[in-house]
């Protein structure tokens, strides 16, 4: 069986991840990529607008894709692109989260795929600071120059594949899997005659709801909600899917984030982390907020936290650091 399969990386309009504003996909055949391609497109109808965060992110304005044909026109182009392949994406819980959310509130049927996520898959084949994936793309030998751009996004993610393959002499997806004893992650297909709305895309609207009332909890300080009360440490969901990027991880928060601390620790929690008040020998990933990126590990722009964190990983302690962007794609 050859290693076949599509990379795919979204970019999102705003906070809720059914709001796609442009897709980037890889074609690799047999280990080596043989197509390429992006499309530009406007969300759903009534999630179409743009937060100024997303477009600082991404660049991509309200007027870019103005003209541009909406998400349920462009999606059957995609799955042509597709095909049969297993989908491969960095973070695949949020992008495979992209498709469902985006085809419910399109009020559109999604397929059925296998699909496979390359920062579960790279904290188990590389040692790094972060698995953001600027990082890991450089330690696979593929150096992203442009993040947040669909299409070098999707080709990054691809290389990733690739390498870890080559790691375990794996000949397929599935390969790579089996090599590692795991069970490869799989989405159902969804049929709106006949299937409720995901938990997910129903939580996200009705946070939204809240929003536009003006009714949204949290003391907010200079537009940030306030981090002051660190909270209970809830206990994890131990229903929650084990493919998910933050099953069975210890995180701990630092810094301000757009969530109050105690939200997203329960957030957390649904996706079976186990949260915790200060970083300790159990500690395994360290969420950064204050508009902290992956790259600050290297310019020493860190809270005490973080520079406890990297004084752990020099001691051999493997600690991922994760970035505001990254954890709130995390849990969708």
């Amino acid at each position: 069986m050859p290693l076949d399969f599509t990379a795919i990386d979204f970019e999102t309009a705003n906070g809720f991840r059914g709001s796609p504003c442009s897709v980037g996909l890889t074609k690799v055949r047999g280990g080596v990529i043989v197509d390429e391609g992006y499309w530009l497109m406007r969300p759903p109808v009534g999630h179409d607008h743009f937060d100024s965060r997303n477009i600082t992110i991404h660049g991509i304005t309200p007027d870019d894709v103005a003209t541009a044909p909406r998400f349920r026109e462009v999606f059957p182009e995609v799955l042509d692109f597709i095909g049969q392949d297993a989908l491969v994406a960095h973070n695949a819980a949020f992008d495979v989260g992209v498709i469902r959310s985006a085809s419910e509130v399109s009020g559109m049927a999604s397929p059925a795929f296998d699909y496979a996520c390359t920062v579960i898959l790279s904290r188990k084949n590389y040692s790094l600071p972060s698995y953001s994936l600027p990082f890991v793309a450089q330690e696979a030998g593929v150096p992203l120059l442009n993040h947040h751009d669909a299409t070098e996004d999707a080709r990054a993610c691809a290389g990733i594949m690739v390498d870890i393959a080559a790691k375990h002499g794996a000949n397929s997806v599935q390969d790579i899997f089996a090599s590692m004893k795991l069970a490869m992650p799989h989405v159902d297909a969804y049929d709106p005659a006949r299937d409720e709305m995901s938990k997910a895309t129903r939580s996200a609207l009705e946070k939204m709801a809240e929003m536009k009332a003006g009714i949204a909890g949290g003391a907010v300080r200079g537009g940030r909600v306030s981090w002051s009360t660190e909270g209970p440490n809830p206990l994890p969901n131990s229903h929650a899917d084990d493919s998910h990027p933050l099953f069975g991880q210890t995180l701990v928060f630092t810094g301000d984030l757009s969530l109050g601390r105690p939200e997203a620790k329960q957030r957390a929690a649904v996706y079976g982390a186990q949260c915790a008040s200060n970083v300790t020998l159990k500690t395994t990933v360290l969420v950064v907020g204050s508009g902290f990126t992956a790259t600050d590990l290297r310019s020493g722009r860190l809270t005490s936290k973080a520079q406890r964190v990297l004084e752990l990983q020099r001691r051999g302690q493997g600690i991922e650091v994760l970035s505001e962007g990254e954890f709130m794609q995390m849990i969708g």
